[in-house]
């Protein structure tokens, strides 16, 4: 698998940022979080460039390319970030 960079846009108090957290820890997935309330560059970001409207916004770079979505998606999580 290539290298990717994992960023997950939270808000407080979300449980679907708390599982979709967990479960990138549970699978040894590295990643950084920005919170969104405290941050208005990565609000823009997920709100105009993305067109997201809920959090968590999980957000998979290699460099070359990107893939995102919404929500708490273990099957996305498994998928893109966990095969071998």
């Amino acid at each position: 698998m290539t290298n990717r960079a994992v960023t997950v846009y939270t808000k407080p108090a979300c449980p679907s940022c708390d599982m979709t957290k967990r479960r990138l820890a549970r699978a040894g997935v590295a990643f950084t979080e920005v919170n969104v309330t405290q941050d208005a560059t990565a609000l823009d970001f997920i709100t105009r460039e993305l067109h997201y409207q809920a959090a968590p916004v999980v957000y998979v770079s290699d460099g070359d390319t990107a893939e995102h979505w919404s929500g708490y998606r273990p099957d996305l999580i498994t998928t893109h970030l966990t095969r071998k």
